[in-house]
Protein backbone atom coordinates (compact mmCIF):
# COMPACT_ATOMS: atom_id res chain seq x y z
CA UNK A 1 0.00 0.00 0.00
CA UNK A 2 2.85 2.40 0.79
CA UNK A 3 4.45 1.72 -2.58
CA UNK A 4 1.12 2.25 -4.34
CA UNK A 5 0.57 5.58 -2.59
CA UNK A 6 4.09 6.71 -3.41
CA UNK A 7 3.79 5.68 -7.05
CA UNK A 8 0.86 8.06 -7.47
CA UNK A 9 3.23 10.94 -6.68
CA UNK A 10 5.93 10.01 -9.20
CA UNK A 11 3.90 8.76 -12.17
CA UNK A 12 0.70 9.60 -14.00
CA UNK A 13 -0.19 5.91 -14.39
CA UNK A 14 -3.41 5.13 -12.55
CA UNK A 15 -3.67 2.07 -10.35
CA UNK A 16 -5.38 -0.86 -12.07
CA UNK A 17 -7.78 -2.35 -9.53
CA UNK A 18 -9.23 -5.83 -9.99
CA UNK A 19 -12.60 -6.29 -8.24
CA UNK A 20 -12.50 -8.48 -5.15
CA UNK A 21 -15.24 -10.66 -6.63
CA UNK A 22 -12.91 -11.56 -9.50
CA UNK A 23 -10.13 -12.51 -7.07
CA UNK A 24 -12.39 -14.80 -5.06
CA UNK A 25 -13.94 -16.41 -8.14
CA UNK A 26 -10.61 -17.15 -9.82
CA UNK A 27 -9.04 -18.36 -6.56
CA UNK A 28 -11.98 -20.68 -5.78
CA UNK A 29 -11.87 -22.13 -9.30
CA UNK A 30 -8.12 -22.78 -8.99
CA UNK A 31 -8.48 -24.51 -5.63
CA UNK A 32 -11.36 -26.73 -6.82
CA UNK A 33 -9.66 -27.73 -10.08
CA UNK A 34 -6.40 -28.73 -8.40
CA UNK A 35 -8.32 -30.54 -5.68
CA UNK A 36 -9.93 -32.61 -8.44
CA UNK A 37 -6.45 -33.54 -9.69
CA UNK A 38 -5.45 -34.74 -6.23
CA UNK A 39 -8.65 -36.74 -5.77
CA UNK A 40 -8.29 -38.33 -9.23
CA UNK A 41 -4.74 -39.49 -8.53
CA UNK A 42 -5.64 -40.83 -5.08
CA UNK A 43 -8.69 -42.76 -6.33
CA UNK A 44 -7.12 -44.28 -9.45
CA UNK A 45 -4.42 -46.79 -8.51
CA UNK A 46 -3.17 -46.79 -12.11
CA UNK A 47 -2.05 -43.20 -11.51
CA UNK A 48 0.09 -44.11 -8.50
CA UNK A 49 3.26 -43.40 -10.46
CA UNK A 50 6.16 -41.00 -9.79
CA UNK A 51 5.13 -38.69 -12.65
CA UNK A 52 1.61 -38.19 -11.25
CA UNK A 53 2.96 -37.70 -7.74
CA UNK A 54 5.13 -34.88 -9.07
CA UNK A 55 2.04 -33.48 -10.83
CA UNK A 56 0.20 -33.61 -7.48
CA UNK A 57 3.07 -31.64 -5.97
CA UNK A 58 2.57 -28.96 -8.63
CA UNK A 59 -1.19 -28.99 -7.96
CA UNK A 60 -0.58 -28.42 -4.24
CA UNK A 61 1.68 -25.47 -5.08
CA UNK A 62 -1.05 -23.97 -7.27
CA UNK A 63 -3.61 -24.44 -4.49
CA UNK A 64 -1.33 -22.63 -2.05
CA UNK A 65 -1.00 -19.72 -4.48
CA UNK A 66 -4.78 -19.40 -4.83
CA UNK A 67 -5.27 -19.77 -1.07
CA UNK A 68 -2.67 -17.06 -0.45
CA UNK A 69 -4.50 -14.53 -2.63
CA UNK A 70 -7.83 -15.47 -1.03
CA UNK A 71 -6.53 -14.92 2.52
CA UNK A 72 -4.79 -11.73 1.47
CA UNK A 73 -8.02 -10.26 0.11
CA UNK A 74 -9.94 -11.30 3.23
CA UNK A 75 -7.23 -9.57 5.29
CA UNK A 76 -7.58 -6.38 3.20
CA UNK A 77 -11.38 -6.42 3.52
CA UNK A 78 -11.16 -6.81 7.31
CA UNK A 79 -8.71 -3.90 7.44
CA UNK A 80 -11.08 -1.70 5.43
CA UNK A 81 -13.95 -2.62 7.77
CA UNK A 82 -11.86 -1.70 10.80
CA UNK A 83 -11.64 -5.16 12.35
CA UNK A 84 -7.86 -5.28 11.81
CA UNK A 85 -5.14 -2.65 11.71
CA UNK A 86 -2.29 -2.59 9.24
CA UNK A 87 0.56 -2.17 11.70
CA UNK A 88 -0.36 -4.28 14.74
CA UNK A 89 1.73 -7.18 16.05
CA UNK A 90 -0.93 -9.76 15.22
CA UNK A 91 -1.40 -8.31 11.74
CA UNK A 92 2.36 -8.32 11.20
CA UNK A 93 2.57 -12.01 12.07
CA UNK A 94 -0.43 -12.76 9.87
CA UNK A 95 1.18 -10.87 6.99
CA UNK A 96 4.44 -12.81 7.44
CA UNK A 97 2.48 -16.09 7.41
CA UNK A 98 0.75 -15.14 4.14
CA UNK A 99 4.05 -14.04 2.59
CA UNK A 100 5.56 -17.36 3.62
CA UNK A 101 2.65 -19.17 1.93
CA UNK A 102 3.21 -17.18 -1.26
CA UNK A 103 6.94 -17.96 -1.33
CA UNK A 104 6.21 -21.62 -0.57
CA UNK A 105 3.83 -21.71 -3.54
CA UNK A 106 6.41 -20.18 -5.88
CA UNK A 107 9.31 -22.38 -4.74
CA UNK A 108 7.10 -25.47 -4.71
CA UNK A 109 6.02 -24.79 -8.30
CA UNK A 110 9.60 -24.26 -9.48
CA UNK A 111 10.99 -27.42 -7.90
CA UNK A 112 7.95 -29.48 -8.87
CA UNK A 113 8.46 -28.43 -12.50
CA UNK A 114 12.13 -29.33 -12.16
CA UNK A 115 11.23 -32.79 -10.77
CA UNK A 116 8.73 -33.36 -13.60
CA UNK A 117 11.31 -32.31 -16.19
CA UNK A 118 13.90 -34.69 -14.71
CA UNK A 119 11.33 -37.50 -14.66
CA UNK A 120 10.50 -36.94 -18.35
CA UNK A 121 14.20 -36.85 -19.21
CA UNK A 122 14.78 -40.23 -17.53
CA UNK A 123 11.64 -41.65 -19.18
CA UNK A 124 12.80 -40.70 -22.67
CA UNK A 125 16.50 -41.54 -22.53
CA UNK A 126 16.61 -44.30 -19.93
CA UNK A 127 13.29 -45.98 -20.75
CA UNK A 128 14.51 -49.54 -20.09
CA UNK A 129 15.91 -48.61 -16.68
CA UNK A 130 13.28 -46.03 -15.72
CA UNK A 131 11.46 -48.21 -13.17
CA UNK A 132 14.77 -49.04 -11.50
CA UNK A 133 15.93 -45.43 -11.44
CA UNK A 134 12.69 -43.64 -10.53
CA UNK A 135 10.99 -45.84 -7.96
CA UNK A 136 8.04 -44.71 -5.85
CA UNK A 137 10.27 -44.65 -2.78
CA UNK A 138 12.77 -42.36 -4.46
CA UNK A 139 9.98 -40.14 -5.77
CA UNK A 140 8.56 -39.74 -2.26
CA UNK A 141 12.03 -38.99 -0.87
CA UNK A 142 12.53 -36.34 -3.57
CA UNK A 143 9.18 -34.74 -2.74
CA UNK A 144 9.98 -34.79 0.98
CA UNK A 145 13.30 -33.04 0.34
CA UNK A 146 11.68 -30.50 -1.98
CA UNK A 147 8.93 -29.50 0.43
CA UNK A 148 11.23 -29.46 3.47
CA UNK A 149 13.62 -27.14 1.66
CA UNK A 150 10.78 -24.96 0.33
CA UNK A 151 9.13 -24.68 3.74
CA UNK A 152 12.38 -23.70 5.45
CA UNK A 153 13.28 -21.23 2.70
CA UNK A 154 9.81 -19.64 2.68
CA UNK A 155 9.94 -19.01 6.44
CA UNK A 156 13.45 -17.55 6.27
CA UNK A 157 12.66 -15.31 3.29
CA UNK A 158 9.41 -14.07 4.85
CA UNK A 159 11.15 -13.16 8.11
CA UNK A 160 14.04 -11.36 6.40
CA UNK A 161 12.20 -10.05 3.33
CA UNK A 162 13.38 -6.48 3.98
CA UNK A 163 17.03 -7.44 3.60
CA UNK A 164 18.58 -7.11 0.13
CA UNK A 165 20.69 -10.19 0.83
CA UNK A 166 17.43 -12.16 1.04
CA UNK A 167 15.55 -10.59 -1.86
CA UNK A 168 18.40 -10.90 -4.38
CA UNK A 169 18.97 -14.71 -4.06
CA UNK A 170 15.19 -15.30 -4.08
CA UNK A 171 14.66 -13.34 -7.29
CA UNK A 172 17.79 -14.75 -8.95
CA UNK A 173 16.66 -18.30 -8.17
CA UNK A 174 13.58 -17.88 -10.38
CA UNK A 175 15.40 -17.17 -13.71
CA UNK A 176 18.20 -19.62 -12.90
CA UNK A 177 15.84 -22.53 -12.30
CA UNK A 178 13.79 -21.63 -15.37
CA UNK A 179 16.97 -21.46 -17.48
CA UNK A 180 18.10 -24.86 -16.17
CA UNK A 181 14.73 -26.45 -16.96
CA UNK A 182 14.76 -24.84 -20.41
CA UNK A 183 18.24 -26.22 -21.13
CA UNK A 184 17.06 -29.65 -20.01
CA UNK A 185 14.13 -29.51 -22.43
CA UNK A 186 16.27 -28.28 -25.33
CA UNK A 187 18.74 -31.10 -24.71
CA UNK A 188 15.85 -33.53 -24.47
CA UNK A 189 14.31 -32.53 -27.79
CA UNK A 190 17.64 -32.40 -29.64
CA UNK A 191 18.63 -35.89 -28.51
CA UNK A 192 15.17 -37.24 -29.23
CA UNK A 193 15.34 -35.83 -32.73
CA UNK A 194 18.74 -37.37 -33.37
CA UNK A 195 17.50 -40.76 -32.15
CA UNK A 196 14.31 -40.65 -34.21
CA UNK A 197 15.94 -42.15 -37.31
CA UNK A 198 17.63 -44.86 -35.29
CA UNK A 199 14.41 -46.16 -33.75
CA UNK A 200 12.28 -45.69 -36.87
CA UNK A 201 12.60 -49.40 -37.72
CA UNK A 202 11.23 -50.45 -34.33
CA UNK A 203 7.45 -49.90 -34.26
CA UNK A 204 6.96 -50.50 -30.54
CA UNK A 205 9.86 -48.25 -29.65
CA UNK A 206 8.50 -45.58 -31.96
CA UNK A 207 5.12 -45.65 -30.26
CA UNK A 208 6.81 -45.53 -26.85
CA UNK A 209 8.99 -42.63 -27.96
CA UNK A 210 6.01 -40.70 -29.30
CA UNK A 211 4.18 -41.18 -26.01
CA UNK A 212 7.15 -39.90 -24.03
CA UNK A 213 7.62 -36.94 -26.37
CA UNK A 214 3.95 -36.07 -25.93
CA UNK A 215 4.59 -35.93 -22.19
CA UNK A 216 7.61 -33.70 -22.78
CA UNK A 217 5.55 -31.35 -24.96
CA UNK A 218 2.88 -31.17 -22.25
CA UNK A 219 5.47 -30.19 -19.67
CA UNK A 220 6.89 -27.59 -22.05
CA UNK A 221 3.42 -26.04 -22.15
CA UNK A 222 3.40 -26.06 -18.33
CA UNK A 223 6.71 -24.22 -18.30
CA UNK A 224 5.51 -21.57 -20.76
CA UNK A 225 2.31 -20.96 -18.81
CA UNK A 226 4.25 -20.79 -15.55
CA UNK A 227 6.62 -18.16 -16.93
CA UNK A 228 3.79 -16.03 -18.33
CA UNK A 229 1.87 -16.12 -15.04
CA UNK A 230 4.67 -15.75 -12.48
CA UNK A 231 7.36 -13.66 -14.21
CA UNK A 232 5.39 -10.36 -14.04
CA UNK A 233 4.95 -10.71 -10.27
CA UNK A 234 8.62 -11.58 -9.70
CA UNK A 235 9.56 -8.52 -11.77
CA UNK A 236 7.26 -6.45 -9.56
CA UNK A 237 9.15 -7.66 -6.46
CA UNK A 238 12.47 -6.63 -8.01
CA UNK A 239 11.25 -3.19 -9.06
CA UNK A 240 9.59 -2.53 -5.70
CA UNK A 241 12.86 -3.34 -3.93
CA UNK A 242 15.45 -1.66 -6.15
CA UNK A 243 13.79 1.21 -8.04
CA UNK A 244 10.57 2.31 -6.31
CA UNK A 245 11.35 6.00 -6.96
CA UNK A 246 11.68 5.57 -10.72
CA UNK A 247 8.54 6.75 -12.58
CA UNK A 248 8.75 3.87 -15.07
CA UNK A 249 9.05 1.31 -12.28
CA UNK A 250 6.18 2.94 -10.41
CA UNK A 251 4.08 2.83 -13.57
CA UNK A 252 4.68 -0.91 -13.92
CA UNK A 253 3.84 -1.45 -10.25
CA UNK A 254 0.44 0.16 -10.86
CA UNK A 255 -0.72 -3.14 -12.40
CA UNK A 256 0.05 -5.09 -9.20
CA UNK A 257 -3.48 -6.50 -9.02
CA UNK A 258 -3.26 -7.77 -12.59
CA UNK A 259 -0.01 -9.60 -11.80
CA UNK A 260 -1.66 -11.18 -8.76
CA UNK A 261 -4.57 -12.32 -10.90
CA UNK A 262 -2.17 -13.96 -13.35
CA UNK A 263 -0.76 -16.09 -10.52
CA UNK A 264 -4.22 -17.44 -9.77
CA UNK A 265 -4.91 -17.99 -13.47
CA UNK A 266 -1.92 -20.34 -13.52
CA UNK A 267 -3.72 -22.53 -10.96
CA UNK A 268 -6.71 -22.71 -13.32
CA UNK A 269 -4.82 -23.34 -16.55
CA UNK A 270 -2.60 -26.19 -15.29
CA UNK A 271 -5.47 -28.61 -14.45
CA UNK A 272 -7.01 -27.86 -17.84
CA UNK A 273 -3.76 -28.89 -19.51
CA UNK A 274 -3.69 -32.07 -17.38
CA UNK A 275 -7.24 -32.98 -18.38
CA UNK A 276 -6.70 -32.17 -22.06
CA UNK A 277 -3.35 -33.90 -22.53
CA UNK A 278 -3.67 -36.96 -20.27
CA UNK A 279 -6.03 -39.77 -21.37
CA UNK A 280 -5.68 -41.42 -17.94
CA UNK A 281 -6.86 -38.32 -16.11
CA UNK A 282 -9.68 -37.74 -18.59
CA UNK A 283 -10.90 -41.29 -18.02
CA UNK A 284 -10.67 -40.87 -14.25
CA UNK A 285 -12.59 -37.59 -14.33
CA UNK A 286 -15.38 -39.19 -16.40
CA UNK A 287 -15.70 -42.05 -13.91
CA UNK A 288 -15.74 -39.61 -10.99
CA UNK A 289 -18.50 -37.45 -12.55
CA UNK A 290 -20.59 -40.44 -13.63
CA UNK A 291 -20.38 -41.96 -10.15
CA UNK A 292 -21.36 -38.67 -8.54
CA UNK A 293 -24.41 -38.50 -10.79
Amino acid sequence: ENISDFSLNVTDCTQVVVPEEVFFTVAAAGILENLLILIAVVRNKNLHLPMYFFICSLAISDMLGSLYKTLENIFIILCKMGYLTRHGDFEKKLDDAMDSMFILSLLGSIFSLLAIAADRYITIFYALRYHNIMTMRRALVILAIIWTFCAGSSIAIALFSYEAATVIPFTILFPLMMFFILCLYVHMFLLARSHAKTIASLPTSTVHQRTNMKGAITLTIFLGVFLCCWAPFVLHILLARFCPHNPYCACYMSIFHVNGTLIMCNAIINPMIFAFRSPELRSTFKKMFYCSR
